[in-house]
C-alpha cells in the first residue's frame, strides 16, 4: 500500500463477506509496485489469495481506469482458449473504499518484467515466446457473438476511432508541445488504411510483462491488465508486441534493441509474425509498419496521460510516472521512423 492510496481493510472485509463465498479474514494487502493504471493489491486471507483492482482516485479523463469492463471482458473469456484469473466480484459503489474495484482470484505463477526471459535457458525461451504467439492467436479467434461481447466495442473502423480518442487524451493531458508528436498525429491521421472489416477481441496492451507463466513450466497461465480491451483490428494487438521489441532492453525500454536474439532462442520479428500468420491461416500482413506506428502513438498518448496524473498528484506511482514520461517523444520518433517501413 501507499500513502496516498491506503485501502480500508475493514470496510473491504464487512463488504466482501457476505458476497464472496469462502472470504473471511483477518485480511492482508500489500500493492503491487508494477504498473500505472489502476492499482492493483494482494489480498491475503487465511485460506485464499485474491487480488483487488480499483479506480485511482481523484479526477479521471473520461472513459479511462474502466475496470467495470476489465471484469466483463476476463469473466466472458473464462473456458475460451485464453487463460485469464477467475473473476470473483465487481463493486461500482464508490462508498465503499472511495472508487469501483473488483475481486479476481491471485494466479500463482512467474511473470517475466522483460522479453528477454531472465534465466531461462534458450529451449524455454523459445517455448514461452510460442505460447505467447499461441494466446495471441487464440485471443483473434475468439467468437465474440458466443461469449456475449459482440457489443464489447462500437461497431466502425476501429484504427480511425482509436486515434481520435488517443489524440483528445493527449490534447488533454499535453503538458508542454512536442513536436514529434504534433507530426505523429498528423501522418497517422493522413495515411490510415480503409477499413478492411476484421472485428475481434483485442488486449491493446500485450507484452510479455502483462502474462503469467507456469512457475516450473513454460505455458501462459493468464493474460492480465485489460485496460484497453476493445472490439478492434487484431493486428493492432501483433504490432504492440513489435513495438515493445524495438525498445532498449532493461527496466524502463523492456525492449529487445541491439538484442542477440539467435543467441537467446528468441524469435526475430517476421519469424513470430509469421507463426501468428501459420496459427490464424493468413498469408501474409501489409502495410504493417503503419500498425506498429498506431501502437507507438498509442502508447506515447498513454505516457502522457500517466505523466498528468503524475504532476496532478494522482499516478500511482508518481516518481515511475514522471520517469515515464520522459519517454513521450521517444515514442513519438520511433512511431514516426515505424511509419516509414510501408
Amino acid at each position: 500500500m501507499t500513502e496516498r492510496s491506503p485501502l480500508d481493510l475493514q470496510a473491504i472485509s464487512k463488504y466482501l463477506k457476505p458476497r464472496l463465498d469462502g472470504f473471511d479474514g483477518p485480511l492482508v494487502a500489500t500493492k503491487f509496485e508494477s504498473g500505472q493504471s489502476n492499482p492493483t493489491f494482494l489480498l491475503k486471507t487465511p485460506t485464499n489469495n485474491y487480488v483487488l483492482r480499483r479506480k485511482p482516485p481523484g479526477v479521471l479523463l473520461k472513459s479511462a481506469h474502466a475496470v467495470d469492463r476489465e471484469f466483463r471482458v476476463q469473466k466472458a473469456l473464462s473456458g475460451t482458449d485464453v487463460p485469464v484469473a477467475k473473476m470473483h466480484y465487481l463493486c461500482e459503489d464508490d462508498s465503499v473504499i472511495g472508487s469501483s474495484f473488483y475481486i479476481m482470484d491471485h494466479v500463482s505463477g512467474r511473470n517475466f518484467n522483460e522479453p528477454t526471459l531472465g534465466d531461462l535457458n534458450n529451449a524455454d525461451r523459445t517455448s514461452v515466446m510460442k505460447d505467447m504467439n499461441r494466446v495471441l492467436a487464440a485471443l483473434h479467434d475468439v467468437n465474440i457473438d458466443k461469449i456475449g461481447l459482440a457489443d464489447y466495442g462500437p461497431p466502425g473502423h476501429y484504427l480511425e476511432r482509436q486515434v481520435g480518442r488517443w489524440s483528445k487524451q493527449y490534447r488533454a493531458s499535453e503538458t508542454k508541445p512536442l513536436p514529434a508528436m504534433d507530426r505523429l498525429i498528423d501522418i497517422i491521421t493522413e495515411r490510415m488504411p480503409v477499413d478492411d472489416g476484421q472485428r475481434t477481441l483485442v488486449h491493446g496492451d500485450y507484452r510479455i510483462d502483462n502474462m503469467i507463466f507456469e512457475r516450473d513450466g513454460t505455458r501462459c497461465l493468464a493474460v492480465l491488465d485489460w485496460e484497453l480491451s476493445t472490439i478492434g483490428h487484431p493486428y493492432a494487438d501483433l504490432a504492440s508486441v513489435i513495438m515493445q521489441w524495438q525498445l532498449p532492453v532493461g527496466r524502463k525500454g523492456r525492449g529487445l534493441m541491439g538484442v542477440d536474439r539467435a543467441d537467446l532462442g528468441l524469435p526475430t520479428d517476421d519469424a513470430f509474425i509469421m507463426q501468428y500468420c501459420e496459427r490464424r491461416g493468413l498469408d501474409g500482413i501489409d502495410n504493417f509498419g503503419y500498425f506498429v506506428g498506431f501502437c507507438f502513438f498509442r502508447m506515447a498518448a498513454i505516457i502522457q496521460g500517466v505523466l498528468k496524473r503524475a504532476l496532478d498528484g494522482n499516478a500511482s506511482n508518481p516518481e515511475q510516472a514522471k520517469e515515464l514520461g520522459a519517454y513521450v517523444p521517444v515514442f513519438a520518433e520511433h512511431g514516426l521512423k515505424a511509419l516509414e517501413q510501408r
